[in-house]
Order: C-alpha cells, then sequence, then structure tokens
C-alpha cells in the first residue's frame, strides 16, 4: 500500500513508465534519473512520459535527490511506510499506482547501476510498444556473476514453464497494459517476492498469461556498487527458491502439461560492440567446505527428503575431494525436484529449514561448476549451462511423477 506521494507535475495518465526502485540510494540516483530522462526525450519525444521512484522510505536523502534532479519529463515520488523493506514491495505499490495511469509499456530500472545507458531505455522499451508482453534483458556477464541463475533459476524456470529466458533475475525488465492490472491484484504474493523473490515472480506470471516474452541484448556489463557477489546470497536463494516453489502449486496446471523449451525472441541481436565481462574469481574450496559442513549438518532432514540413492550420491561425491569434485546434473535435478515436492507437502512454518538445507548443497553444484569451466571461455561455460538444462528437461516426468504422488 502506497503510505506516500509526491506528483509536483500533476501527472494523471501517460503513454512511458520507467520506474526506479530504491532504499538508500542518495548516491547515485541522480546519475540514473538524468540518463532515463535522456533516452526518454530522444527517443519517445512524441509520447507522454514518466519516472517513477518507488522507494522503501529512505532516510539518507534519495527522495530528495530525486526531485530535484532537473528533468524534462516528469517525475512522481512513492513510498511505502517506515519499517517495510524489499523491492517486491516497493513494486507492488508501483503497480498499484499503474492502474490510473494507464502507461503503454512499463520498464523497471535498478537504482545503483553506475553504467545506465540512455539507449537502454530503447532497448527496453521497444520491444513492448511492438508487441511483446515482458521483456527481460542479456547483459555482458562473467561466467561466475550469477550462479544463481545459471544452476538454479534458469534450468528450473524453463523446465517448468518452457520458455528459455537465461537472465530472469537481473533486475531490470520492462512489461505492456496486459500485465499492469495482473500484478496489482493476483492473490499469489509471499514474503519472499515482496523482497527478492519480485522478479522471478513477474516473469512466471508472464508466462503463465502466455505473454510474449522478448529478451534484449544491451552489449555491455551492468556495473552495480563494488561488492561481493556472494554476500547476500543465502537470503537471495531462500527468496528465489522459495518463490519457484511457491508458484508451482497455483501454475500446476499450466506448467504439468509443458514438455519442452522454446527459444525466446531477441531484440537488438545484431548488436556488434559487445564489451567483456568483468574478471571474477570464486573460491571454490570455501564452496566445497560450506557443502560439506552443511551435508552433515541437515543430513537428518535430507535424509527425511531424499532418497536413500541420493543420499549415497552426495556422500560419494563429497569423498571424492575438491580436485575431483563432480555433481553430477541429473542428481541436482533430482534433488531439486525432490525438495520442490518436500516443500509443497510440508507445514508453512517448516518450509524455510527445508530452503537452508538446500542451500549448502547448491554450493556443492556451484564448485562443481565452476571445477568443470574453470578452464573453459564465457561460450564454453554456456554450453555447459545448456546441456544442464537439457538433463533437467529429460528428467521432467521424474518430478511430473513424484509431484502426483506416483
Amino acid at each position: 500500500m502506497i503510505y506516500a506521494e509526491e506528483n509536483p507535475s500533476g501527472v494523471s495518465e501517460v503513454d512511458l513508465v520507467v520506474a526506479i526502485p530504491t532504499f538508500n540510494e542518495v548516491a547515485n540516483i541522480a546519475t540514473v534519473t538524468s540518463q532515463v530522462d535522456i533516452g526518454l526525450t530522444k527517443y519517445y519525444p512524441n509520447l507522454k512520459s514518466a519516472i517513477i521512484v518507488c522507494d522503501n522510505h529512505s532516510m539518507d536523502g534519495t527522495r530528495e535527490a530525486f526531485l530535484e534532479t532537473k528533468t524534462k519529463n516528469p517525475k512522481i515520488y512513492l513510498s511505502s511506510a517506515p519499517g517495510e523493506k524489499g523491492k517486491g514491495a516497493n513494486l507492488r505499490n508501483l503497480f498499484e499506482r499503474l492502474i490510473t495511469l494507464r502507461p503503454q509499456a512499463v520498464m523497471i530500472l535498478e537504482a545503483d547501476i553506475r553504467n545506465v545507458q540512455p539507449e537502454w531505455i530503447y532497448n527496453f522499451i521497444e520491444p513492448i510498444l511492438r508487441g511483446a508482453g515482458y521483456v527481460t534483458p542479456i547483459y555482458v556477464l562473467h561466467k561466475y556473476e550469477s550462479t544463481l541463475s545459471s544452476v538454479v533459476v534458469y534450468p528450473f524456470i524453463r523446465c517448468l514453464y518452457g520458455r528459455r529466458v537465461r537472465q530472469s533475475i537481473a533486475g531490470d525488465c520492462a512489461f505492456g497494459r496486459a500485465l499492469i492490472e495482473h500484478f496489482a491484484t493476483v492473490p499469489h504474493w509471499s514474503s519472499f517476492v515482496a523482497e527478492k523473490g519480485i522478479d522471478i515472480w513477474m516473469l512466471i506470471n508472464a508466462l503463465y498469461l502466455r505473454q510474449p516474452v522478448c529478451q534484449t541484448v544491451i552489449g555491455l556489463p551492468k556495473l552495480h556498487r563494488i561488492k561481493d557477489p556472494h554476500a547476500q546470497i543465502n537470503r537471495a536463494f531462500v527468496q528465489l527458491v522459495g518463490t519457484l516453489f511457491d508458484l508451482m502449486v497455483p501454475f500446476q496446471d499450466f506448467w504439468m502439461r509443458v514438455k519442452w523449451s522454446k527459444p525466446t525472441i531477441l531484440f537488438n541481436a545484431d548488436l556488434q560492440e559487445a564489451e567483456v565481462a568483468i574478471p571474477m574469481d570464486v573460491n571454490i574450496s570455501r564452496l566445497f567446505e560450506t557443502f560439506s559442513r552443511g551435508l552433515d549438518t541437515y543430513r537428518d532432514l535430507l535424509n527425511q527428503v531424499l532418497s536413500v540413492a541420493e543420499m549415497h550420491k552426495l556422500d560419494e561425491i563429497r569423498s571424492m575431494g575438491i580436485q575431483h569434485f563432480n555433481f553430477p546434473s541429473h542428481t541436482w535435478a533430482t534433488i531439486l525436484f525432490d525438495m520442490a515436492v518436500a516443500y509443497r507437502d510440508a507445514p508453512s512454518d517448516l518450509r524455510p529449514s527445508l530452503l537452508e538445507a538446500l542451500l549448502p548443497l547448491y554450493y556443492g553444484k556451484v564448485a562443481s561448476y565452476v571445477r568443470k569451466t574453470e578452464r573453459m571461455s564465457t561460450q564454453q561455460a554456456e554450453e555447459v549451462v545448456e546441456n544442464k538444462c537439457m538433463v533437467f528437461e529429460e528428467n521432467k516426468s521424474y518430478l511430473l511423477s513424484r509431484w502426483k504422488g506416483n
């Protein structure tokens, strides 16, 4: 629910919206707002546009910095109530406001991007104006930059919902008018969605409504504030996987009919100039140790969820040691499928424990992926991810059997 709104220009209805979810982003919000304004003015001068900040009641001056930024396009500031946190909470306020603004296209852009370009506005919005229902980006990424997407989210969504959407949790997207009311009123909401789960929540709802999905090629790596890519992974993992599992029940009639995945259309695919991803180091030993300790810590719970064969396999691959460590994709897929069924059947208060038990196994899978691809190019590593996705799809019959209770 919107706690506060400031609409200095009295905007009542627009054609385009670029929304920026924020929490304490005073350092960068003026830069992002200016770049968005340049893009809207350059590419869509004849359309009515608005820039909206949907904020978590920031106290660092984000609101003031945004409203004081000089722009040619009008600005609206929305805020959640004090103490209400999460990107999803911000966007729910946005969805509510969009119902009255009635835009043709909406773009969501993260506030901490240090290299946002005016061209990005065109790359996201233009596919919507040409008939796409939902747009996700393809940024230049290091092969280890988004392992949560590579080993969990991408193969799982692709297997269930039948669309190959590579960077669904990149944080930025665009969507058309058909999704606005649905996003504002759909009942499948949770505390996970209110935070990190919002990105895949939007995509899965778009797929469920059979909206045309498009991937737009950006050609640049997205530069955030300097931070450890694994620092917040535990919380993000729980929220993202929890959202994936939560949505399986209300959408089961849809995904149970999907047999194989289909490619997703690319926009700006003929882009010639693409930068190189930023180098990144991964501590494989630490990942392996986390996996090994977690296997011991959660053994009792894992024994209740996984088959005897799967537990034996986990012990076997741990015994290989880090030098020869290999976590087979087939084993990983069946573990995720078994966990999804156990999550569905568990009381709500026990579900977080299942996600926490799955987390160290994820770290083991990441360690295996890094070990396998450390001497590979980015393209070769991407082929490994694609092969892993095919393993998920080939074993979907196992998930269907377990889900039906056979």
